[in-house]
């Protein structure tokens, strides 16, 4: 094949890899991203029926997800690099459909730690799994972008998941008229509104995982919508691309051990207790704080997740555009750490108060797509898809210490005040790690400048 043919062949892999996988992957991760925040809008009602349900036991068990989660995280990576992607992703989703519903039928505290540590367990490895995937089939110059199609999913999440999630939310709800107990939407099939939710959401995750075994190929090789010269065009960019990451043939264990590795999990752990104490209780500030009805702080609970979207997006393109991670990682969080600290002095300006949890939130997601092209840059294969998972498993102990800090300080001091200065503070660190990373030094050690001149500084 000559190279124009070859080129031409390249390209058209490229669109159709972007159109046939990224929206079956997009989906999936909208699913997992309710089921795993759908608590912060079920505990509006939820608490009121469960009284023993605080803001400091909604907030350790909806962290304990992620002590489930780093269990099985680092093995869940290296069985999508080595075994099938589509067959594991298949039983993520159909078992933590499955325990994102039974959550419904939680009666005591205990039960809700129990049943959230397995769908920790349950969704272990889908994350960075599709990190590794999304390797097999983006050559390095294309994979920010890729990874910010995927990644932009989460935000839209918190947009259509409380959405959806208000509507069921009155359903079983009562209030007082003229000192009489009225009911507001009488109960369906013996359930409350909170209770639909957790099923609601469970169900869909079941049915996009039988889905994926038919609709998610390995690898190009086994993609039947490649003619065979897009195949072997894409294959072969992606072998040089391989080439080209020496440091990829490192054993596992010793990249688990390498100190960039542990510099981006520890970094990943504060921007992660940041993003999951807003995602976890922002509904509930804005009760607190302005008394707002159901339906308002719902509405109000998703706006962030509108600036997220452009945010991720500039930062894919711009990362891509420049060959720059390092700041395009830690400015965006620096930004929403900014406004994080100020967001208690708000308390009292309802608009003000929703600007700054706008702007932090979108800090706290935009930077994503670069970060998560920072490994690859000296790491391939199983050494790359083991350190995936070990930074996202550590780093999302962070969302056990987010949850759990903002929920207890706010029990025992009545303020979500001091939680979300040291969320804050966990933030700044993690932006100053990124920031001070060796990244040029990290290149030249694995493999040395990269051939199409980009710096990646």
């Amino acid at each position: 094949m000559n190279p124009e043919t070859q080129s031409l062949a390249l390209e058209r892999a490229r669109r159709k890899a972007y159109w046939r996988l990224i929206p079956i992957l997009f989906i999936c991760y909208i699913i997992a991203y309710v089921d795993r925040t759908n608590v912060s809008i079920a505990k509006l009602t939820m608490s009121k029926d469960l009284p023993a349900f605080t803001n400091d036991v909604i907030g350790f068990g909806a962290g304990i997800f992620f002590l489930g989660y780093f269990l099985l995280e680092i093995p869940g990576s290296i069985l999508v690099e080595r075994w099938s992607a589509r067959k594991w992703i298949c039983r993520i989703m159909v078992t933590w459909g499955i325990f994102a519903a039974l959550t419904a039928f939680v009666k005591t505290p205990f039960q809700f730690y129990v049943v959230r540590f397995l769908l920790g367990l349950a969704e272990a490895g889908f994350f960075p799994g599709i990190i590794v995937y999304l390797t097999h089939w983006f050559p390095a110059k294309d994979r920010s972008k890729a990874l910010s199609c995927f990644l932009i999913a989460s935000p839209i999440a918190m947009i259509i998941g409380p959405a959806i999630s208000r509507e069921m939310l009155p359903i079983g709800t009562s209030e007082v008229v003229d000192g009489v107990v009225q009911s507001v939407v009488p109960e369906l099939w013996g359930m409350k509104g909170w209770q639909w939710i957790y099923i609601f959401w469970g169900i869909p995750a079941v049915l996009m995982g039988l889905a994926v075994l038919y609709l998610l190929p390995d690898k190009p090789h086994e993609a039947s919508w490649l003619l065979p010269e897009e195949r072997d065009a894409l294959e072969a960019e992606l072998a040089k691309d391989k080439k080209q990451h020496g440091a990829g043939h490192l054993p596992l264990a010793k990249a688990l051990t390498d100190p960039k590795v542990l510099l981006l999990a520890a970094a990943y752990f504060g921007i992660v207790a940041a993003n999951y104490g807003i995602e976890f209780f922002l509904p509930s500030i804005l009760e607190k704080w302005y008394k707002l009805k159901l339906d308002q702080t719902t509405a109000l609970a998703m706006l962030p997740s509108i600036l997220v979207i452009a945010g991720q997006l500039f930062v894919g393109w711009s990362s891509d555009r420049f060959h720059e991670r390092r700041w395009h990682s830690s400015l965006p969080v620096l930004i929403g750490a900014a406004a994080l600290l100020l967001a208690p002095f708000s308390n009292g300006n309802l608009a003000l108060t929703v600007g700054c949890f706008i702007v932090a939130a979108t800090g706290m997601k935009a930077y994503m797509p670069a970060f998560w092209s920072l490994p690859n840059l000296f790491l391939t294969s199983t050494a790359a898809a083991g350190s995936v998972g070990l930074i996202n498993s550590v780093g999302n102990l962070g969302g056990l210490f987010g949850a759990t800090v903002v929920g207890y300080l706010e029990k025992k001091t009545g303020s979500f005040a001091f939680g979300l200065w040291i969320i804050t503070a966990t933030a700044v660190i993690s932006a100053l790690i990124i920031a001070m990373l060796p990244i040029r030094q990290m290149i030249a050690t694995s493999q040395g400048n990269r051939s199409d001149g980009s710096t990646d500084n």
